[in-house]
């Protein structure tokens, strides 16, 4: 006998198996009786006329543990085309007590705090399998595609020194009696990297003390960050997000056919050249479109994100819109500014069907450049006096840009809500589960 996880059942027909699992669903049909395994990739119906085959678990509540024995048939009528015959179940761990939710429905009917107090037995629903799966894909998708192009994971410091990285509020530390601070992103050591390998990416968390209350911001997350050397300006390095980005989603319909049709998700449409606007341009586009006239705040709002994804399908059938050239008093003081219009900065943001997903841009390279930008920002450069040496021995034209993989997955799935593409998420009032 086999002994074989859920995905595997189809290389199995007409075989004798065993599967370890979760007891997913009981049902009596007139006669015909059906038990229902989950395990970590899917779900198996067993059938049986035979109301002896389900005495081990009569008495038993959902979400018990169990093996299952059966013979392994092909049926076009069955879920996943496969089903166990001549069904033998043992128990492996007995469960009396109801679950909070029912996981044996197609959809998880609950208000959104319910999903989250009780999410370390709600994300056993397969469509919350199916979105975490999802997540590993895209970090899977990610690294395969950087590492096709010989970039190199790297894995820095999530306990810092300097807490004026950006101008994002942070978490401030008691680091064995002098302050240190959970990091904001792994900006400065990224792009020290670059002069050890050129071209380095990162998987990690990044945390953030901003005092967010909305569907599309928590306090820590996923980032998915790219840095890389010998760059001509930003424009090179949104034509690498472009292929970064088509990497993600080519390896998830290679891989995870099931769980995109479990989720009904629509697949983006990326052109071959993503399009991109400038943000003045921009800002007079949403002037002439829709009345409002936005000409000088220094960054978007939603709802000029909103609008602007709408126009870029409109008038270029792309889910993805590069908006370019944002002011420099909006940029941290290590973007490069526009030579030609000083006051906007070789930076931009990458808008997935009308919400900002990626922000990223050209660096500076040299040091007296470094020291002038903090001076004029009018931060003390002893804060970054290892950051600062590695521009103080040769560092090339270089860039950037990170992604965040749950607002990636929020976007894509169509969710309402980030926290729903978030495996246990913590904002400012959540900290467990």
């Amino acid at each position: 006998m086999h002994e074989i996880r859920t995905v595997e059942a189809s290389q199995h027909v007409g075989e004798m198996v065993q599967l370890k699992g979760w007891l997913h669903n009981l049902r009596r049909l007139g006669g015909v009786n059906f038990i229902v395994l989950r395990d970590g990739w899917g779900t198996i119906q067993a059938v049986t006329e035979d109301d002896a085959d389900l005495a081990p678990v009569a008495d038993l509540a959902l979400g018990s543990v169990i093996r299952l024995n059966g013979l392994v048939i092909a049926n076009s009528h069955a879920p996943g085309g496969l089903e166990l015959q001549r069904p033998r179940i043992e128990i492996v761990t007995p469960v009396m007590e109801t679950p909070p939710l029912p996981l044996n429905k197609r959809r998880l009917n609950a208000a959104l705090p319910t999903l989250l107090d009780h999410a370390v037995v709600v994300n056993r629903h397969p469509s919350r399998q199916a979105i975490f799966r999802l997540a590993s894909g895209v970090m899977a998708g990610f690294r395969a595609t950087l590492t096709d192009r010989h970039f190199t994971e790297i894995q820095t410091p999530k306990i810092v020194a300097s807490a004026t990285e950006s101008g994002a509020n942070v978490f401030k530390l008691d680091y064995f009696g002098r302050p240190a601070f959970l990091a904001q992103s792994p900006q400065f050591y990224k792009q020290i990297m670059v002069g050890v390998f050129e071209r380095v990416f990162e998987v990690g968390p990044v945390f953030r003390a901003e005092p967010h209350d909305t569907a599309r911001h928590i306090n820590e997350y996923v980032s998915l960050d790219v840095e890389f050397g010998f760059i001509e300006n930003h424009f090179t390095v949104m034509r690498l997000l472009r292929e970064v980005i088509a990497g993600i989603f080519t390896y998830l319909t290679d891989n995870y056919a099931g769980d995109l049709a479990l989720l009904e998700a629509t697949l983006p449409t990326i052109l071959p050249e993503i399009p991109h606007i400038h943000f003045s341009d921009a800002q007079e586009l949403i002037l002439q479109k829709h009345g409002f006239d936005v000409r000088g705040e220094p960054d978007l709002s939603p709802q000029d994100e909103r609008w602007l994804g709408e126009w870029a399908m409109e008038e270029h059938g792309s889910d993805f819109l590069f908006v370019t050239g944002y002011p420099m008093v909006k940029r941290p003081f290590y973007t490069h500014a526009d030579p030609d219009r000083p006051e906007y900065s070789n930076s931009f943001d990458l808008l997935f069907r009308g919400t900002e997903l990626v922000t990223g841009g050209q660096r500076l390279h040299r040091y007296a450049d470094y020291l002038a930008a903090l001076e004029k920002a009018g931060y003390p450069d002893e804060p970054f006096e290892t950051y600062l040496e590695a521009f103080r021995y040769g560092m090339p034209p270089h860039g950037g840009f990170a992604i965040g993989m749950e607002r990636l997955l929020m976007q894509f799935l169509g969710l309402p809500n980030l926290r729903l593409a978030t495996l246990f998420p913590r904002d400012l009032n959540r900290v467990a589960p």
